[in-house]
């Protein structure tokens, strides 16, 4: 039985300027005529504001369908939740069918009232529920899709014709020309019909995780390693990714964190690892490590000195998809040094069995081996420095990195449970020392080191990998991430219907969309109200937010509840905050353990001194660079014929029960008539399976919102 660790309090002291990931948004105040707001963060009153004519009668009811993909995420309690009622942070006790705190704090402060209609249902569930009776609610919440769908329709009210009314709202669409392109349902009149949601912004979103504790005993120290007992690595079948010859020179931050630094991979010196390993034949995972401990030394000059393992888990880390493969072969190959069992599983999934979390997988394959659009905020989509759209699926590259997975996979380097689509979770793995590696969401993962570890293990965020880009300026062996947060697929729309004549009804619903952008709005739909905060602040992303308070901390851990540190359940359960609007991350940063704060500081650091690079929200110079737009302005006419692509739909499948070819051919190679290699499968997609259609069709949208931004200028 594993010892149960509590949460230590967060290193709050840990400031992080403004050069580390940039970008959360303008700063912007509520502003009101009548009733300023207090100077202090997240302060409440009870005057009803007056935004730039956003006038509405004190106590207007809005009829809310809104939450966020279950009854248990909505703005009221469920049964669930509320139990037989449930004391919090605030002291009050909340019973089934009452408002959440958050949306109690809403109401104080702007003066409405809020109906439950809430289905709780998935966002497009809960839009095609109400779709025939939006005259029953004002609020409802939808894809983008088909709230600009229906918008365009005539059923859903446009935002933009109030932006001048909405000072918070419109700064932030101004600071931010991506996120005014995702959400512009019509680029030949600039109309929004819903309102966007940001799980966080501007920021890096999964990363590579690993037991760094197994890094360091098998790479760290003086002089050979042994080991009593280990198994010979499997008969090899991936070959080199990375030069055999040759030197690469890579920006790495400095190991302390002050500054970059350029060091090389040097392959006349060591060889290339994989190519070495591969000669050598069948070796025993003792030979393996020492090979490996070997060419870390020789390829970069004794850069890393006896720890060795800095080269996967340090602030100067700069490890490729080679030396991860040669570690996963040790690692695989010394279970007996490791976990004292016969067996450690590579690479994994939070859920094996789960399409929804085995995507992950090919998501982790875009970054190693440094193929676009596998990671994308739209479809398989991303923007070539032709300034043009680029589907994956149509691309040999994605499948080649296909190839090389499935020669991991081969080497019995990813999970038997992953192979076997089988019920096991990375929960299992990491509480029974079974699993080594995953790719996923920092503060969820790492909370594993309270519950599931033991003292002196630790699963910690690794540096991005370097891999071979191809940005439209040759070829850079660089570090570079699709993983980033920009606008959800999810809103909140406003029912035209619903509101009717009625303008206190619509210009409630638009005063509360403008001060959910303010800076007390952000705070309170990210924190809740000011319970939950302290009156202590720390730096995060060079702006000062609240810190938690203890009661928030120590709910947070409460058993009762269930979240288990999970600051996005807890908030969305209980508080009912980060249903929709812009989440700040820096609540979740307070929640993240210290070994997960640790790894995601490395991250940080390399992002704001721009070794790693990502997409940006903006218009960049190169277009490579420019992140897709979560939405495009596709017609209903358009989308419909999109939806009657099947194949594309069903053979590449990214929800739970659904199907994927990537991960098809990743598993068992190419199995499929007419599929024998990269190329026949990217020409079935584009000609047999109508990619080349659906990416005219995208590129048409891409076009027009390119001609939309420069009207925005």
């Amino acid at each position: 039985m594993k010892k149960y660790k509590s949460l230590t309090a967060m290193l709050l002291a840990i400031v992080m300027t403004a050069a580390l990931l940039s970008g959360c948004g303008p700063s912007i105040s509520y502003e009101q005529s009548q009733a300023p707001v207090s100077s202090e963060a997240g302060t409440q009153t009870s005057d009803v504001p007056e935004t730039q004519g956003l006038t509405f009668a004190p106590g207007t009811e809005l009829r809310m369908a809104t939450g966020y993909n279950s009854a248990k995420t909505g703005l009221f309690f469920d049964a669930e939740t509320a139990g037989n009622g449930v004391t919090l942070a605030d002291g009050k006790t909340y019973h089934t069918g009452e408002l959440k705190p958050t949306w109690v704090a809403v109401q104080d402060k702007l003066g409405m009232v809020f109906k439950d209609q809430y289905q709780g249902q998935s966002a497009s569930k809960e839009f095609d529920f109400w779709k025939e009776r939006l005259g029953d609610v004002d609020m409802v919440s939808g894809t983008a899709t088909k709230l600009n769908e229906n918008g365009v329709a005539g059923s859903m009210v446009n935002i933009a014709e109030y932006l001048d009314q909405m000072p918070n709202f419109k700064a932030y669409l101004e600071a931010n020309p991506i996120v005014r392109m995702s959400i512009t349902g019509d680029t030949a009149t600039g109309a929004i019909y819903f309102s966007p949601y940001f799980d966080g912004v501007d920021d890096i979103e999964r990363m590579p995780l690993m037991r760094t504790d197994w890094v360091e005993k098998l790479l760290n120290g003086e002089g050979e390693f042994t080991a009593s007992s280990s198994k010979n690595i499997a008969a090899p079948v991936y070959q080199p990714y990375m030069p055999t010859s040759g030197k690469v020179e890579i920006d790495v931050v400095k190991a302390d964190g002050s500054g970059v630094e350029k060091i090389s991979k040097d392959y006349d010196t060591a060889g290339n690892i994989i190519d070495k390993m591969n000669a050598a034949g069948a070796i025993s995972g003792v030979d393996a490590v020492n090979m490996l401990r070997t060419y870390i030394d020789e390829a970069y000059n004794g850069y890393y000195g006896t720890d060795r393992a800095n080269l996967f888990i340090g602030q100067n880390a700069a490890w490729d998809a080679d030396e991860l493969v040669a570690l996963l072969r040790c690692v695989v190959a010394n279970p007996q040094t490791l976990n004292g069992t016969d067996t450690i599983q590579g690479l994994f999934s939070r859920e094996d069995d789960n399409n929804q979390r085995r995507v992950d997988m090919f998501r982790f394959a875009g970054t190693l081996f440094g193929v676009r659009g596998l990671e994308s905020r739209q479809g398989y989509l991303y923007i070539g420095s032709d300034n043009a759209m680029h589907d994956a699926r149509q691309e040999p590259e994605a499948y080649e990195a296909m190839e090389r997975m499935n020669a991991m996979v081969k080497e019995g380097l990813v999970s038997d449970a992953f192979v076997a689509m089988s019920a096991e979770s990375s929960a299992t793995y990491l509480e029974n020392d079974l699993g080594f590696m995953h790719y996923d969401y920092n503060q969820t993962q790492t909370l594993m080191n309270a519950t599931k570890l033991q003292e002196g293990e630790k699963y910690m965020a690794a540096m991005v990998p370097v891999a071979r880009w191809y940005d439209g300026t040759g070829e850079q062996f660089m570090r570079f991430t699709e993983s980033w947060r920009s606008v959800k697929t999810d809103g909140w729309g406003i029912s035209k219907a619903g509101v009717g004549d009625d303008q206190d009804k619509l210009y409630a619903c638009l005063a509360l969309i403008d001060f959910a952008y303010s800076e007390e709005g952000q705070i309170l739909m990210s924190y809740g109200p000011e319970a939950w905060r302290s009156s202590e602040t720390f730096t995060f992303n060079g702006t000062e937010m609240p810190q938690i308070s203890d009661a928030c901390r120590e709910e947070l851990w409460n058993p009762d509840l269930g979240a288990n540190g999970n600051y996005t359940n807890y908030a969305r359960w209980y508080l009912g905050s980060t249903l929709s609007f812009l989440k700040s991350q820096a609540f979740e940063y307070q929640c993240t353990h210290e070994v997960g704060q640790e790894g995601a500081g490395y991250i940080s650091t390399a992002i704001g001194l721009g070794t790693i690079k990502h997409p940006e929200l903006g218009m960049s110079s190169n277009p490579w660079y420019t992140i897709v737009p979560t939405v495009l302005p596709t017609t209903k006419v358009e989308n419909d014929t999109v939806a009657g692509y099947t194949d594309l739909e069903n053979r590449f499948n990214q929800q739970k029960d659904g199907d994927n070819m990537l991960l098809s051919i990743m598993v068992n190679g190419y199995t499929e008539s007419g599929m024998q290699d990269a190329a026949s499968c990217a020409d079935t997609v584009s000609n047999t399976w109508s990619g080349k259609q659906y990416l005219a069709i995208m590129e048409g949208a891409w076009q027009k919102d390119i001609a939309y931004y420069e009207t925005l200028k």
